[in-house]
């Protein structure tokens, strides 16, 4: 038997991720259960394993590691602090069929979808979500706790801040060497855009090509 892990969160991305460990041919993880402090388990609850508050998780096997499956990086964050301070673990989860180089360094905790292809030379932070079907090219650095939708494009030379959200199907533009596109900390970027020029942070970008729709923060 492997590392037992729960996956924080009970909602539809949560159950993904624990597909994502069963399915996947290389990892030594057992999922036991999900984590939930505000929702108990539903009587139609689809996942054979438990849902339960942290406490009793941890109580039930305080060697687990933890896989948070939430999309909100906000939220994903607070929850990673909390677990930090506890002093409790999240590996990195990469499923089998991700196409992926020795030139890739991924951040503690960060959950790499089937589907994927990363290609050299790229950075990824803490906590970081690509979802289903993405693509990320040369030279990319992506900040901590940021979450790719299913179906995103990143070209090469493009940096993205902590907290950015890109949503389902968008398209980012490549920068150059030494001349990056940036994606400011905490920006959003709507679901089919083409981000084409570096954007503000704290801002949701929408559109083809995409423009700034309101301030964030």
């Amino acid at each position: 038997m492997g590392l037992s892990v729960f996956v924080f969160g009970a909602g539809g991305f949560a159950r993904e991720v624990a597909w994502l460990v069963d399915s996947s041919a290389n990892f030594p993880f057992e999922i036991i259960g999900f984590v939930d402090d505000n929702h108990p388990q539903p009587a139609d609850w689809p996942d054979s394993r438990p849902v339960m508050s942290l406490e009793e998780a941890v109580a039930k096997d305080p060697q687990a590691g933890f896989a948070i499956g939430v999309g909100s990086p906000a939220t994903r964050k607070a929850i990673a602090t909390r677990l930090i301070e506890r002093g409790l673990s999240s590996p990195v989860l990469v499923h089998s069929s991700v196409a992926v180089s020795d030139r890739v360094r991924l951040g503690s905790g960060s959950i790499i979808c089937a589907g994927n292809i990363l290609t050299i030379d790229i950075q990824i932070g803490d906590h970081v979500h690509i979802n289903l079907d993405c693509t990320v090219g040369h030279d990319v650095v992506i900040g901590d706790y940021t979450t790719i939708s299913p179906g995103v494009h990143v070209s090469g030379n493009v940096t993205m801040g902590d907290g950015v959200f890109v949503g389902t199907g968008a398209n980012i533009l490549n920068g150059s060497a030494g001349n990056p596109l940036v994606l400011g900390e905490g920006s959003v970027i709507a679901a089919g855009s083409c981000i084409t020029k570096s954007t503000e942070p704290y801002t949701l970008y929408a559109g083809v090509p995409a423009v700034a729709k309101k301030k964030l923060a």
